[in-house]
């Protein structure tokens, strides 16, 4: 039996490692999605702690400190939002990819389903030779079998 070479299987291994490639920048991505969230969650805790500990002073005390905390909290608030905007930024980067990499499988997927259905057809001509040289080989081991009756 002759083996199965499938034409589009460059075009199928090709893809293969493009979905390999977008989903470990994927990975790559969500790795840094995940630590800027992380450093946003950072400074929105520090300001409330920040709030929390001069809300629980004294008036005297407070009236000092709350000053401060106003011109601090303004800088930590455009950090915080340059943050939450950079979030934005690679949430919608990340959906993009995540279409980008769904839309490689299905391709992906429907090569697949190619390959397996002409390797089916491949098999199952490769059979129907195979069963018709048997069917050959039979019909004259028969004949022979039959001229040696006939001439014995």
């Amino acid at each position: 039996m002759k083996r199965f070479a499938w034409r589009l299987q460059r075009v199928l291994d090709v893809k293969t490692k493009e979905e390999q490639v977008k989903n470990a920048e994927l990975v790559n991505l969500t790795g840094r999605l995940a630590e800027t969230r992380g450093a946003l969650l950072n400074q929105q805790r520090i300001l409330q702690d920040l709030m929390d500990a001069v809300a629980g002073k004294g008036p005297s005390e407070r009236l000092g400190e709350q000053e401060l905390l106003m011109k601090c909290s303004s800088a930590n608030e455009e950090r915080i939002q340059g943050l939450r905007g950079r979030v934005q930024e690679l949430e919608l980067e990340q959906k993009e990819l995540i279409g980008e990499v769904q839309k490689i499988r299905r391709f992906k997927q429907g090569l697949e389903k190619l390959r397996e259905n002409a390797k089916r057809q491949f098999i199952e001509h490769e059979e129907k030779l195979e069963q018709k040289e048997l069917d050959e080989a039979a019909c004259i081991g028969f004949r022979r079998k039959m001229n040696g009756f006939v001439q014995g």
